[in-house]
């Protein structure tokens, strides 16, 4: 099987040229769009794999000249430029498969195999222009997953299930979803069904007519309807109702609502995304929430890594969040690498949501535009109790800080000893008091202090012990 693979870096075309070969391909190597051009012009190959930045031009915005010589060739994109636009560009040029890199060589040996079979069918996915300034961020091999199925969905209108902890972006992905879709002309209608009282949700959701109960002064158009012809997307469906839930059902299954008070069937023009942070297959189990209903919004699940599996996020989450501050009125600052490493040490057990309010806070009160371990770790220490500051310091921590008081200009004795015990007290104190469940005699055991010295402590750092007791 002839492949033409276009790509500059040499290191990795040699890499892809052996492996390629080794399982029987043919390989013929390019590093330029205008080379790539002239091989395709000489002779036939049964797939085109390529990068996206090349010295002469991207690589995505030309496959259309490779389309109008063989529009039948299978394509697939590599690209180091790791982002959703990235794979949404990709998946829309009629690409067979994007790859983010690195990626597993074995995987992309197979996915050649799969894209020559089925080459007599590849077809083009349109040109229609794709949506800007999409805040999903991310380059770890969780995040591209995620890239890569809500690509899978943007030409459908199939009922996708996001699934993921509080904090890690699932109405970012359902935003992406609608504004990259079929359905980016229509409304996105959000809805967190958690906030509704129970009584009210039915009315929320399908709308009612006037005087179907006390206070129905007029009739009310539900979420359903106010979706028409976009998304409608139901947050924290896990938490929804049972009485809802079958009202839901019905009218997933029928694909027609009825106000509540009203006849008529009103025809359901509406994309379907739900979420929750719930398991809900325990939920099933429990009776909590209804086993049809689940299989009825599972078509499509995309699951939502928290931030701890993709720690190789958070330094490009976290530069991403300061240019935003700054476009939003914030200073405008700079991290240094060093406090991004320590950053991306952290615990963020609030996930995105709360890394990025902890960058925003940062930008608003570091005193220098370039923002260093010095100005990080005062602030991770008065971070809330159980959250990111909580035993996440190493050694390398302390040496950062270290070289950086001594080399900056400050007021002689005392200061790195003050610092450093702003810094650690507060999140050591906290982890013990975690792990002893709030036993205080137990905690001034562990940390060879006296049970007074330690409830004088506890009283400055503003720590309850009794936040930490287990139930």
């Amino acid at each position: 099987m002839s492949v033409l693979l276009v790509e500059d870096d040499m290191s990795i075309a040699i890499v892809i040229t052996a492996a390629l070969e080794d399982e029987g391909f043919s390989v013929e190597h390019c590093q330029t769009i205008a080379d790539r051009d002239r091989l395709l012009n000489e002779r036939c190959f049964q797939a085109l794999v390529t990068d996206v930045m090349l010295p002469d031009g991207d690589g995505i915005e030309t496959i259309d000249r490779v389309r109008a010589l063989h529009p039948a060739m299978p394509i697939i994109i590599l690209s180091a430029q790791n982002t959703l636009d990235t794979a949404v560009r990709a998946t829309d040029t009629g690409a067979f498969e994007y790859f983010p890199k690195p990626f597993d060589i074995d995987e992309l040996a197979r996915t050649l195999r799969q894209a020559v079979g089925a080459a007599q069918g590849t077809a083009g996915r349109g040109d229609e222009p794709l949506g800007d300034g999409l805040p999903l961020v991310g380059r770890s091999p969780a995040m591209q997953s995620v890239f890569r199925m809500i690509t899978r969905v943007l030409r459908n209108d199939l009922t996708v299930l996001i699934l993921g902890e509080s904090g890690t972006g699932k109405e970012l992905v359902a935003e992406a979803i609608h504004q990259l879709g079929n359905r980016r002309e229509g409304p996105f209608i959000a809805v967190n069904t958690a906030a509704i009282p129970a009584e009210l949700i039915e009315s929320e959701l399908f709308g009612h007519e006037k005087g179907a109960f006390t206070g129905a002064v007029a009739r009310h158009v539900g979420k359903f309807e106010q979706a028409a012809g976009g998304t409608l997307f139901l947050d924290e469906i896990g938490d929804m109702p049972m009485q809802a839930q079958t009202r839901l059902l019905r009218a997933l299954q029928s694909g027609t609502v009825r106000r509540v008070g009203g006849r008529e069937e009103i025809k359901l023009d509406t994309r379907i995304i739900a979420a929750t942070n719930k398991d809900l297959e325990p939920e099933i189990a429990a009776g909590r929430f209804r086993e049809d209903l689940y299989y009825r919004l599972n078509v499509v699940p995309i699951h939502m890594p928290p931030l701890r599996d993709r720690s190789d996020d958070i330094e490009v989450l976290a530069r991403h969040f300061l240019q935003h501050a700054a476009n939003e009125g914030l200073p405008r600052r700079q991290l240094t690498h060093e406090a991004a490493a320590l950053l991306g040490r952290q615990l963020w057990r609030g996930n995105v949501r709360e890394l990025k309010n902890f960058v925003y806070r940062m930008a608003l009160l570091a005193r220098e535009d370039v923002i260093d371990v010095d100005s990080v770790l005062p602030l991770l220490a008065q971070e809330p109790v159980g959250t990111a500051g909580a035993a996440q310091v190493d050694a390398g921590d302390i040496a950062g800080a270290v070289s950086h008081w001594l080399s900056a200009e400050r007021p002689a004795s005392g200061t790195i000893y003050e610092n450093a015990l702003a810094a650690f007290e507060r999140p050591l104190f906290a982890e013990v008091l975690k792990e002893t469940g709030g036993n205080q005699l137990r905690a001034a055991q562990a940390l060879g202090i006296n049970r007074n010295t330690l409830r004088k402590r506890l009283s400055e750092l503003e720590l309850d012990p009794e936040e930490f007791a287990r139930r």
